[in-house]
């Protein structure tokens, strides 16, 4: 039997994912999560094989809890399932150990066979997201331009940047100008849409 944790902040979605998987006679989720905190706290007492993990959670996000559970509780394999399935979210994942990478929209069928494939050692990534990953190519933004203007996609002001990333308003708008000119864009909010799109913040 294949013991899963399954986290998804949306109650509906959640509850839909653990009645389709607990169809499956192999299958049976022991423990869900509304959150990356309580993914984790699940994920060391009950000790599931597979965490089924949102990308996009509050608290802690899919591959970040993804990180945690490889470095706390390594018998654990994570899959995220996403409806932002951008490319760099991908390679993000991959790079924190994720095992199987899938958009919502797939079929029950097809999520209990990549739940299956990976409590067997295996790797899945949705293929149409592994071509649009090779097309977008890396992130051309080092962490602290991706960091800025990350706060710069939310409309904060520079003042306000520079007081929640401990930086200076010069150095905040440094940051923004080498953004906007490495992605190609006419200003700061052009540069963070384009940088969203492509999952690169």
């Amino acid at each position: 039997m294949i013991r899963i944790l399954l986290a998804d902040d949306e109650t509906l979605i959640r509850d839909a994912l653990v009645s389709l998987l607990e169809l499956e006679d192999d299958l049976t989720v022991v423990a869900r999560a509304s959150n990356g905190v309580e993914a984790l706290e699940q994920a060391r007492a009950m000790r599931p094989d597979i965490a089924v993990l949102d990308l996009q959670m509050p608290a802690l996000d899919g591959i970040e809890t993804a990180r945690v559970l490889g470095a706390e509780v390594p018998s654990c394999s994570s899959i995220i399932v996403t409806s932002h399935g951008r490319p760099g979210y991908l390679k993000t994942a991959l790079a924190a150990g994720v095992r199987g990478f899938l958009p919502k929209t797939v079929s029950a069928q097809v999520l209990a066979r990549v739940v299956r494939d990976v409590a067997s050692g295996g790797r899945y990534v949705d293929p149409e997201l592994a071509a649009e990953a090779i097309g977008a190519g890396d992130s051309p933004l080092s962490p602290r331009e991706a960091d800025v203007l990350a706060l710069a996609a939310e409309g904060s002001p520079v003042d306000e940047i520079a007081r929640r990333a401990n930086l200076s308003p010069g150095t905040v708008r440094n940051y923004l100008s080498l953004a906007t000119t490495k992605l190609g864009a006419s200003n700061r909010h052009e540069a963070a849409r384009i940088a969203s799109e492509r999952g690169w913040i």
